[in-house]
């Protein structure tokens, strides 16, 4: 699998770089490798991808944010997802509007040769439920959804107010003399084609709605309310490119876990007997159970450690733990024996809580004052 490069570095930016900033230096680099202006440099058109999918990752508040917290793997830089195989299309469509009209006029439209720009279908969103478990070892799921798909047999014809360019043309006169700007064509929204005769079943539009199965692979790590998305699952269009697939992940709670990041939490309950003379416990984990041992002595509060048993990182650098914390069970109704003999412990120097001991109050102050 080829390293991706960091998006900051793509656009030669930090990490603390200001939207205007991080959208002044893609403009720079578009400028610099765009296709028109690099004929047939096929090292300058992948700097020009690089560069826009960088953006399409830092432009936008939310992926910024996953991109910083789980690098690739969080905007589906990895495994299929989202970011991969932008189309030169694709780009001018979804940024070419920073630079303004000028931007297409200068270099010819948004095309080289005569190509005509293409329209994207629409996205569709699902939620997808993992358990814990899913997440820990990742899972390959199946998917069933519908989706509007191009009719069989739908046929084109050019367009009539753009004649198949595209793009339309407006001279403007001004003191300085005639401007001409181009601009994506209103009719055919830069295909060049409308829709010919339309098939039997199919809306205006020339698509039919249709069952669709895919089955994606679900990363070991992901968290809740991540988003992967799969490049061409979404709706289709009529001339363009389908939409994407949006998945949003719902995490389902676990019976007796609590998620902390990449750690699980779990509170077990101990009576005091046990507290006091030690016992062994079995604890749930995320794919079965572990017995531990619990000293004589432990007190309420305490917490302990099973290492590796959270879950792993995204990015593959760690795996979490699962940490125990012990709660004394204090019994709100008791007989009169069990009461009788609670005062009897009470009588005992070692049941009475020693307020003068030194380290105790060192401990206590250091963590309030320090």
């Amino acid at each position: 699998m080829t390293t991706k490069r960091d998006y900051y570095d793509i656009l030669g930016v930090s990490k603390t770089a200001s939207a205007e900033e991080i959208k002044k230096a893609y403009r720079k680099l578009a400028i610099k490798y765009h296709p028109d202006k690099n004929p047939d440099n096929k090292e300058a058109e992948e700097k020009f991808k690089e560069a826009a999918e960088a953006y399409e990752v830092l432009s936008d508040t939310e992926k910024r944010k996953r991109y910083d917290q789980f690098g690739h793997q969080g905007v589906g830089g990895a495994g299929g997802f989202s970011g991969q195989g932008m189309s030169m299309d694709d780009i001018f469509s979804q940024f070419g509007d920073i630079f303004g009209d000028s931007f297409g006029s200068f270099f010819g439209g948004h095309s080289r040769g005569g190509r005509t720009r293409h329209v994207t279908g629409s996205n569709i969103r699902i939620k997808l439920k993992v358990t814990l478990d899913e997440i820990k070892k990742g899972v390959d799921k199946k998917i069933k959804y519908k989706r509007w798909v191009v009719a069989p047999g739908l046929n084109f014809k050019q367009c009539p107010t753009c004649h198949g360019r595209g793009s339309v043309t407006k001279v403007t006169n001004t003191f300085l003399g005639q401007m001409q700007t181009s601009s994506t064509c209103p009719t055919c929204g830069g295909t060049g084609q409308t829709v010919g005769e339309v098939p039997k079943g199919a809306n205006a539009q020339g698509l039919i709605q249709e069952n669709t199965e895919t089955t994606l692979r679900i990363p070991a790590g992901v968290m809740d309310g991540m988003q992967l998305s799969v490049n061409g699952k979404g709706n289709e269009i009529a001339g363009g490119y389908p939409g994407d697939l949006i998945i949003a992940i719902e995490e389902v709670p676990h019976e007796f876990l609590v998620r902390d990041e990449n750690d699980v939490l779990y509170e077990l309950h101990i009576s005091i007997p046990e507290a006091v003379l030690g016992c062994t416990a079995e604890v749930p984990t995320i794919d079965g159970k572990a017995r531990i041992n619990i000293e004589a002595g432990t007190q309420s509060g305490k917490i302990l450690k099973l290492r590796g048993k959270g879950l792993p990182d995204i990015n593959g650098y760690n795996t979490g733990d699962e940490l125990i914390r012990i709660n004394v069970f204090i019994p709100s109704k008791i007989s009169k024996e069990e009461e009788a003999m609670m005062k009897k412990l009470a009588e005992s120097h070692n049941f009475t809580p020693n307020s003068a001991d030194k380290r105790t109050k060192s401990s206590f102050f250091n963590k309030i004052f320090n």
